[in-house]
């Protein structure tokens, strides 16, 4: 398959486009903008700045992609948004491109669906495999990780990190680390429970999730504390990989501030 761009829209004859890339009607391409094979822009998409998209992406219309980050700092040098591939991104998403706090670059990993008005900021990190539903908005350097799921209206937090195969309920706000394998909701957001039916979906085994659950029961219910709940967790032999990555990932919240284990480094 050759080539589709539409006659009336504006391509920068310095963007790098590769083949069997299908660019719809107004849609505006920048100079610094690369599109990998087999990527689809619907009508009234733009790229600017500093752009790269992997191939097989799906990008529909009056999404915004590398704008300048809305950081009252930044002094506008050339940072970047890098996407992968196979990604779905519905109507009238916007996602910013860096700013100079991190290594500058805003990153999107593979098979991702991002829903419409959703919005990504400056400086996020999200894996593969995530879903942002409807309206739900990224702050500045978030980090969302593999297999998670953020339903309808979500906020959250700058700095803030959602776990792997996590999933936060609608409307809430996400102001600490949402741990991996859990479910949150709230405002603001708290680990309620696992998220069992992510789980199962994903094939977990009945013992992994129980483990999980009793992880959960002694860290969130029964309130023992962390070193506490990793010695009953090994006694009754539940100390799985996925619980030890539980564990550590929320010693490393404890080690932050405001529930935030990424922001540290400001604890000093």
């Amino acid at each position: 398959m050759a080539h589709y761009f539409a006659e009336n829209s504006s391509i920068d004859p310095r963007a790098i486009i590769e083949e069997d890339v299908e660019i719809g009607q107004y849609c505006v391409i920048g100079p610094k903008v690369r599109i990998g094979r087999g990527t689809k822009l619907e009508n009234n998409v733009t790229l600017m700045g500093s752009v790269s998209i992997g191939k097989n992406n799906h990008v529909y219309p009056n999404v915004v992609i590398g704008g300048e980050p809305q950081d009252v700092s930044y002094n506008g040098s050339d940072t970047k948004v890098v996407i992968g591939d196979n990604n779905i991104i519905r109507e009238c998403v916007t996602i910013n491109r860096a700013s100079e706090k991190e290594d500058g670059v805003t990153r999107i990993g593979d098979d991702n669906f991002l829903m419409a008005c959703s919005h990504v900021a400056h400086d996020c990190q999200l894996g593969n495999h995530i879903v942002l539903a409807n309206g739900t908005l990224l702050a500045g350097h978030v980090h969302v990780h593999d297999f998670a799921s953020l339903s309808g209206a979500v906020a959250v937090h700058h700095f803030a990190t959602i776990g792997s195969y996590s999933f936060i309920a609608g409307l809430s706000a996400v102001r600490h680390d949402v741990p991996p394998y859990m479910l949150a909701e709230g405002y603001p957001a708290r680990p309620r429970c696992i998220n069992a039916v992510g789980l199962k979906r994903n094939d977990f085994s009945p013992q992994v999730i129980h483990a999980l659950a009793e992880a959960h029961r002694l860290l969130y219910r029964s309130k023992v504390g962390l070193e506490n709940a990793w010695e009953i967790l090994r006694a009754n032999g539940q100390l799985v990989p996925q619980v030890n990555h539980l564990l550590a990932f929320v010693q490393g919240q404890h080690e932050g501030i405001h529930g935030r284990g990424r922001e540290r480094r400001k604890a000093a």
